[in-house]
């Protein structure tokens, strides 16, 4: 991964900017409480994160990624909330939240356009649901099947994000109602703009 994100971390954001639909709409739904936390899995540049620190002046956020390169570019895009925030490396489908950051639950989990990148990131789903106090919620945003949309257009974008291994999960929703089963939390699904993104959000009542 850092053999990617060495060249690619200083244009991520930039390049991105225009077809990660959604997670400006996964900011604003978080509602992390006063004096809460959130964990973002998958931090990258830490785009998300220095946005959700400005949205939620009175909240913390912790951020992890594996690639180190990547973690460079979160470090300077979190300048001027710094205070709120902390990064760790580590892998999204093997992690110990307390290990790293001294927590073993949070108010809010966060993946936005993460788990499409991540091999067995039903794994990285399932930690992130062993996080959530009561009222806690992970929330997630990622590439749906373009089923709204055109055959073309979903070939064309699928073999395209294949060149930078990024693969759609077509069992996201199904994923998310065993993990909500499995760990007593509610499941909210939908996708967005014809099937382009798909959102989940689970809940602990």
């Amino acid at each position: 991964m850092d053999a990617i994100y060495a060249v690619q971390r200083h244009i991520y954001d930039l390049t991105r900017k225009y077809y990660l639909l959604g997670r400006d709409r996964l900011i604003d739904q978080l509602g992390v409480p006063d004096g809460g936390y959130a964990l973002e899995i998958g931090c990258g540049t830490a785009r998300n994160m220095a946005l959700a620190a400005r949205r939620y002046p009175k909240a913390h956020f912790h951020g992890l990624d594996i690639s180190s390169e990547m973690l460079k570019s979160a470090g300077k895009n979190l300048r001027g909330v710094s205070g709120q925030c902390t990064l760790a490396q580590a892998d999204a489908t093997d992690f110990d939240a307390a290990a790293l950051f001294g927590r073993a639950e949070y108010d809010r989990v966060f993946c936005s356009y993460t788990l499409s990148m991540i091999p067995g990131w039903e794994k990285a789903l399932d930690i992130a649901c062993t996080l959530l106090p009561p009222g806690g919620e992970v929330h997630v945003v990622d590439f749906g099947e373009q089923e709204g949309l055109p055959n073309w257009f979903a070939s064309l974008l699928k073999a395209w994000l294949a060149k930078f291994h990024v693969e759609p999960r077509a069992e996201l929703f199904d994923v998310a109602e065993e993990l909500a089963a499995l760990h007593g939390l509610e499941a909210d699904w939908q996708p967005l703009y014809r099937d382009y993104a798909r959102s989940v959000v689970l809940r602990r009542a």
